[in-house]
């Protein structure tokens, strides 16, 4: 059973692909659902995905292919469903908000607005700053089903998993992770750190990745997993 805001999108999403074989990009579907962030939309095309109504195409920009229909409609192999009602804005002036001066190909890519939440420290832990007054805007394709956010990096205790002093770090959201993942931790209910996580038994060793740190060992009940690395940006 899809919601009506999904039922809308995928008709919006194979109607676009009957017309020009093209998917519709992350603007022009939030505007024709009138939602205000693309990030309702990833959440929609994730829905959809799992329910098996839609797959994006690998190494491919806006690619989505529509797999199925709801029942009595047909995907644009065969007949058409009726045009769905649909009036996106017109956008005048700036390209989708893009910067002066910014490249038109760049622009175009399909992005996700994630909350900036602050420094993370990777190396002795810090109290977690939330701000939920930042954004930053990484790509669709980088994310997977599930909520995220993003982390800016403070320290030099993970460098040699290429993790660097002010690199932006995109986080999954989850409380269990494998040994070896990268994961947010939060010690004590006060301390958040990045670092591989490893169990053993009822202990949880958080492990840097510079010789210069030693590895740090709780036990499990002080311990929790907020996030897992799934994603980083640079800047030089």
């Amino acid at each position: 059973m899809l919601t009506r805001k999904q039922h809308e999108l995928l008709l919006f999403i194979n109607e676009r692909l009957s017309q020009g074989g093209v998917s519709p990009s992350f603007d022009e579907m939030k505007d024709a659902l009138n939602l205000k962030s693309k990030s309702g939309i990833h959440r929609l095309i994730t829905g959809l995905e799992e329910r098996g109504f839609i797959r994006r195409l690998p190494h491919r920009a806006r690619a989505l292919e529509v797999l199925k229909l709801p029942e009595g409609l047909e995907t644009r192999g065969g007949a058409r469903p009726p045009r769905a009602k649909f009036q996106p804005n017109v956008i005048k002036g700036d390209f989708s908000g893009a910067l002066p001066g910014r490249d038109v190909a760049v622009a175009a890519a399909e992005t996700v607005q994630l909350p900036l939440y602050g420094r993370i420290a990777a190396g002795t832990p810090i109290e977690a700053l939330r701000d939920n007054s930042n954004t930053v805007d990484v790509p669709a394709t980088m994310l997977a089903s599930g909520e995220h956010y993003a982390l800016e990096v403070a320290g030099d205790s993970m460098v040699e998993a290429g993790i660097l002093d002010g690199d932006t770090v995109v986080i999954q959201r989850c409380e269990t992770a494998e040994n070896g993942a990268i994961v947010v931790a939060l010690v004590d209910d006060g301390e958040v750190t990045l670092k591989r996580l490893r169990r053993k038994g009822n202990t949880i060793a958080l492990e840097p990745a510079n010789a210069a740190y030693e590895t740090r060992i709780f036990g499990a009940d002080r311990v929790r997993v907020q996030g897992k690395l799934v994603g980083l940006f640079r800047k030089y």
